[in-house]
């Protein structure tokens, strides 16, 4: 069996939650329909007329791409004109095109986790370079008959409740007394009709991010034996997690600037890269941004990384980063083609815990429009 596009975009918000893009970013479905079976998808970082024809050769019903091909609303549809036959091109081989950009950005494990963790970046101490968006927190009560304390308890855990800071499993258990009357035609875990009863309980608390409430909530109610489980869950006064642009952290193996631009033009795989600063400058902490990080100097100098890889670095932007004395390793916007080969292994994880015959492809094709000479 086939997977429908819903269930993909599920799993693509699974690892990039919308809420996580940036204001106004352009995401989502942006051509075609997702309500259909998809037999084969393709994971590209751009979607080019060269792309689209290595989708209809290759059989894909679905593009999954990092970059957008609709930026602004569109006042008519020229097909004479190269967006509007790339749009033809699509809807006439049937393959819709779905973007996760920013969201992809900031989710952890994502984009900028991934080329870090190419850099070098120990994960132990990373944060985001630029926060973005900052998890709300809730705390779930729920009262359990004792039988089943544990098992509730496990079920909230592993849907990602109870985490507080660096610390997992929190919770406050509270026992008492629990009382009720099973009412005409209910069928009772615990008693009988119209008959009170009185339950050892326990009040269990813990804090859930707004992010897996959802989640957190159905895993409770999966594992509770009750009929009808009562159980509160409100907003509280506390700042969850941050998400965001970019990383930063020390890197497992301290190098001058000289030695860590050798190893990102293998990590990267770049056949060139652009340097800002002394070369023989000592590296021990740094800061990736994938794409344009001209905007992100100051806030790598603020978070004390020596470097800031990243791409699309201008002319004058560079200057002031000499002035200022930070150095920049500009690899290129292209190097979030990393996301390809990432995202197409990540779906077919998904698609096999799920037993679903889905074929996941990642593009083979370099979308660099740059020719290094």
């Amino acid at each position: 069996m086939f997977a429908n596009g819903q269930r993909l975009m599920q799993y693509m918000e699974q690892l990039a939650p919308k809420h996580y893009a940036v204001e106004n970013d352009k995401i989502g479905l942006q051509l075609g329909t997702l309500n259909k079976e998809v037999a084969k998808v393709m994971v590209a970082l751009d979607v080019t007329d060269e792309v689209v024809d290595e989708a209809i050769a290759a059989g894909a019903n679905l593009i999954v791409a990092h970059h957008a091909i609709i930026y602004r609303p569109l006042v008519k549809l020229d097909t004479s004109t190269p967006a509007g036959r790339l749009y033809e091109r699509l809807i006439k081989h049937d393959i819709a095109v779905y973007i996760s950009h920013t969201n992809l950005d900031t989710a952890d494990g994502g984009i900028n986790d991934w080329l870090a963790d190419a850099a070098g970046i120990a994960q132990e101490g990373r944060i985001p370079l630029d926060e973005v968006h900052t998890d709300k927190l809730y705390k779930l009560v729920v009262f359990v008959p004792e039988s089943h304390h544990e098992a509730v308890l496990e079920a909230l855990w592993r849907a990602g409740a109870g985490e507080i800071g660096n610390y997992g499993s929190c919770s406050f258990n509270i026992r008492g007394t629990g009382t009720f009357r099973p009412g005409d035609g209910s069928q009772p875990y615990i008693g009988s009709e119209g008959k009170l009863e009185q339950v050892e309980e326990v009040r269990v608390e813990t804090i859930v991010p707004y992010s897996v409430h959802r989640g957190a909530v159905a895993a409770m109610l999966k594992a509770h034996p009750y009929e009808e489980v009562a159980y509160d869950l409100y907003p509280v006064d506390l700042k969850g997690r941050s998400f965001g642009l970019g990383r930063s952290g020390k890197l497992e193996q301290p190098a001058t600037l000289s030695e860590l631009a050798q190893r990102l033009k293998q990590a990267y795989d770049v056949p060139s890269l652009r340097v800002v600063g002394p070369l023989d400058k000592p590296i021990r902490k740094a800061a990736v941004l994938g794409g344009s990080g001209s905007r992100y100097v100051r806030q790598a100098m603020f978070a004390g990384a020596d470097v800031l890889i990243t791409g699309d670095i201008d002319y004058h932007t560079a200057h002031d980063a000499l002035a200022a004395g930070m150095t920049i390793i500009d690899a290129g916007h292209n190097i979030e083609k990393i996301m390809k080969r990432k995202v197409a292994e990540y779906l077919r994880g998904k698609l096999s815990d799920d037993n679903y015959k889905t074929e996941v492809v990642a593009s083979e094709l370099s979308t660099e429009p740059f020719v290094f000479l």
